[in-house]
């Protein structure tokens, strides 16, 4: 009975852990008007905020898995919780734009270190012959962490607006951090907290551990060295670096985008859109769900990625209102990219699926890469016309669907009276 307990709130543990990872991660496309005002930046540097979050995931990924087997997973979920509350102090403590790219490393590296850890946690934790049904359970509160992570900044401001106690001028830290142009960094004081909380919650918690399958495992550096030969492997990894360029290439940008050209408030219309975007692609998942017991996983990658292109090109160039709900809409679209990318790629080969894992987990560092990409193009050529970049990377995706050759395909119902 007390196995089944601890079994039971470790479950509990994981699913709280990706509300966390959520709500912190994708909080940047709300914050990227404010802060790129705050701190004055160019769109070049606007980008460095994602690059700063996600190039710690292809820095970090692979040595995690290789520390989990190592030194094990409880310490290594207190390693992630301290860097995440270390990373979201520095900039609630001091709000300047070169610590602000320092704290979005470390809270980044954080992430990656969490990631590795909780997927084989989940699984022993909750039996295998339920894995399935808590790992689609944890994507859907990722997304909704997703989805209320705007509102809570949209709160936090808009309660702290027009604050006559402290003027206009910041002659310390507390009448800084109060004043319009940086209330957000409120946010990073509450994420401090989270972390906190969830640190200590690992500290004095009971966890089973888990002990990694063969196809969990990362493996040796001659193991990687040797998938890295294979121009299979490289493709699939692009697709990553694709998808999630591609998302944070629309999340993190279409606030801005929507202020600038077509006067939508950041901090109200703008940050709403954010949450939508998130909200829409946990509905799109479980769309994604039905129809990939239906119908070929290529399948549905292809009519998705089209329907991605499609929902995008009328946000960037359509009225004030197809720009607006079309660019949301683009979120519902892109759910099912990562999971189908992943699996495709994974039943792919025919061993080393933990160390192809783990390179292909790299691959988001294209959240990082195409956000300064996308940066420089817009100071040179506008943002609408940056953003235009992401057509490319979804047109890459779209390739996937046709050029996969999977050596296991995805079981589907071939009769619906089944």
């Amino acid at each position: 009975m007390q196995d089944r307990s601890i079994h039971r709130g470790a479950v509990v543990f994981v699913l709280l852990t990706f509300f966390f990872i959520s709500f912190i991660t994708n909080i940047l496309g709300s914050l990227n008007p404010a802060v790129t005002e705050a701190f004055q930046l160019s769109d070049t540097l606007a980008g460095f905020l994602p690059f700063s979050f996600f190039i710690a995931y292809g820095v970090m990924s692979i040595p995690a898995g290789m520390l989990l087997e190592t030194y094990g997973q409880k310490r290594l979920l207190l390693v992630a919780f301290l860097l995440t509350t270390l990373g979201s102090l520095i900039v609630f403590m001091i709000p300047q734009f070169p610590v602000f790219l320092i704290s979005l490393f470390t809270i980044g590296t954080g992430m990656a270190v969490l990631q590795v850890v909780i997927n084989p946690l989940l699984r022993h934790a909750g039996g295998e012959e339920h894995f399935s049904f808590n790992s689609v359970l944890a994507q859907l509160i990722f997304g909704g962490a997703s989805f209320v992570a705007p509102w809570v900044y949209s709160y936090i401001v808009l309660k702290g607006k027009g604050d006559e106690i402290f003027g206009e001028q910041a002659n310390d830290w507390l009448s800084l951090i109060n004043s319009d142009n940086f209330l957000w960094v409120k946010l990073y004081g509450l994420f401090a907290l989270l972390s906190v909380l969830m640190l200590i919650w690992a500290a004095t918690r009971r966890l089973p551990e888990a002990e990694l399958r063969e196809d969990e495992q990362i493996g040796s550096w001659e193991v990687i060295r040797g998938l890295m030969k294979q121009k299979l492997v490289w493709a699939y990894f692009l697709g990553i670096f694709a998808y999630v360029g591609a998302e944070q290439g629309i999340s993190f940008w279409m606030s801005k985008f929507l202020e600038n050209y077509h006067q939508f408030d950041p901090e109200t219309s703008g940050a709403s859109a954010v949450a939508n975007f998130w909200g829409l692609m946990t509905l799109g998942g479980v769309l994604g769900l039905v129809l990939l017991k239906l119908k070929d996983s290529k399948w549905v990658l292809r009519l998705f990625t089209v329907a991605t292109i499609v929902a995008l090109a009328l946000g960037l160039f359509g009225t004030v209102h197809l720009a607006y709900y079309g660019i949301q809409a683009s979120g519902f679209f892109m759910a099912v990219m990562y999971p189908i990318i992943i699996s495709l790629g994974l039943n792919s080969v025919k061993d080393h699926h933990g160390s192809f894992a783990g390179i292909l987990v790299s691959g988001i560092m294209g959240g990082a890469i195409i956000q300064v990409l996308i940066g420089a193009l817009s100071d040179q050529v506008g943002l609408r016309w940056g953003m235009c970049f992401n057509f490319i990377l979804l047109l890459y995706i779209l390739s996937i669907s046709f050029w996969a050759k999977p050596l296991v395909e995805n079981k589907r119902k071939t009769n619906l009276v089944e």
